[in-house]
């Protein structure tokens, strides 16, 4: 096969993945609007990731296993 009707097919193959992905999301934009499906449980809120504030403390939030990590990773 030549070179360019492989690099053909391979762009038809990743325009129907593509395709397909955009009508799952899709659907899955669909079925959060009309109450089908909630995000983060049955509470239907989502929860705010921990952000780091610079101060050094730990977080009361965080689980045991990743309190006490150092606040440098391969720092000095």
């Amino acid at each position: 096969m030549k070179q360019t009707t492989i690099m053909a097919i391979a762009l038809v193959v990743l325009l129907l993945i593509t395709a397909v992905q955009a009508l799952q999301l899709r659907g899955l934009k669909v079925a959060l609007d009309e109450g089908k499906m909630t995000i983060g449980g049955s509470s239907g809120k989502v929860t705010p990731a921990a952000s780091s504030g610079g101060s050094g403390s730990p977080a009361g939030s965080l689980p045991s296993s990743i309190q006490n990590l150092p606040s440098m990773v391969g720092g000095c």
